[in-house]
């Protein structure tokens, strides 16, 4: 549990229209905070993990709104750099049965965005630690932030700390051939990579035998393909791949694989009655590392890694609200919804 971990991101205010209304409707709007890395950081301190997260905020209201829910859920923020003149926003419309949820970003101009290389003392940061993690999102917001983030992931090999990184691919933020060239670069320092399917194909052009045929298709043989190609690649250590269904907006089947090199286990497929998804793959990303961090056998950690991702599924806002006992009792197949008394 001592292992210390490091993220580095943009963390976000969070509007949400109440229930489902659509954007043009609403007169009111929930306030939340949230970003994949923060996130991550929030769900390893849930676990008792000493999480840090490195960022850079307004020095305004907003910024120290961020600054105190990070402190609130246990993540160590003595490295957030605060300058600059405003907090990134993004407006999440959650999505019911046939209209899937829409995500308007208002991001640009951002404290994180202008980051430059001299606001981080990554020798300073990395003391102590033992695990990094980035995800796709970081590099795509422009600026100096891919060479920030390609200058972390150097010093951090050179300390030797484990690096992961989830793919995180956004659209919204930058074209699949572009992030794919980017991402293979910084994927050069990085141990354990986390992609979904699709993302493995859009980006480094690697799909399963007979996925053309059949979009849905699923086995061991083709995840273990996808996998393999992808860690000989970018000489890796392990990769997670994640795997969702869509039913409709509100019902998504959901699991995940993990591969070694030498074995590739499977976790269970999760039915997932839809409360917000946003979030999920981060959740399931912290559960990878806590299991691997803490030296759990392969089939432990992605089973409990996809287990985070489905309690998420039902918890608002972006931070997986969740604790240890929680998620393994769900692994234990005991989390069928009773109410606990």
């Amino acid at each position: 549990m001592s292992l210390k971990v490091v993220t580095f991101g943009e963390i976000m205010l969070r509007l949400t229209p109440p229930g489902y209304e659509r954007l043009v409707q609403a007169r009111n709007l929930d306030m939340t905070y949230g970003g994949a890395e923060a996130n991550v950081a929030v769900s390893l301190a849930r676990f008792g993990m000493e999480a840090s997260y490195v960022t850079k905020l307004p020095k305004n209201p907003l910024g120290d709104g961020a600054l105190e829910e990070l402190r609130r859920c246990g993540v160590d923020t003595n490295f957030i750099v605060r300058d600059g003149d405003r907090l990134g926003v993004y407006y999440m419309e959650r999505g019911a049965s046939l209209r899937g949820s829409e995500v308007l970003y208002d991001r640009a101009g951002s404290a994180i965005a202008n980051a430059t290389l001299s606001d981080f003392d990554w020798d300073e940061i990395f003391a102590g630690a033992g695990w990094f993690h980035f995800t796709g999102i970081t590099p795509a917001l422009g600026g100096e932030l891919f060479n920030i983030t390609l200058e972390a992931c150097k010093s951090a090999k050179a300390r030797d700390i484990t690096v992961s990184c989830d793919v995180n691919f956004r659209t919204k933020l930058w074209d699949a051939k572009t992030a794919g060239e980017s991402l293979g670069k910084l994927l050069e320092y990085v141990d354990i990579c986390i992609v979904n399917e699709e993302h493995a194909g859009e980006l480094f052009g690697i799909y399963a035998p007979g996925k053309e045929k059949d979009r849905d298709a699923f086995n061991r043989d083709m995840a273990l393909y996808v996998s393999k190609a992808l860690k000989d690649r970018f000489d890796l250590d392990k990769v997670a791949i994640t795997y969702r269904r869509t039913i409709s907006a509100n019902e998504n089947l959901w699991w995940a694989t993990l591969y070694d090199g030498e074995d590739i286990c499977i976790s269970p497929k999760y039915h997932i009655e839809i409360i917000d998804r946003v979030g999920s793959g981060d959740a399931f990303a912290a559960g990878l590392i806590y299991g691997l961090a803490n030296k759990k056998d392969l089939q432990f950690t992605v089973d409990f890694g996809a287990a985070c991702c489905a309690l998420k599924h039902t918890i608002e806002g972006d931070f997986n609200h969740v604790y240890f006992d929680e998620v393994k009792k769900l692994m234990e197949g005991k989390g069928g919804g009773r109410v606990s008394r």
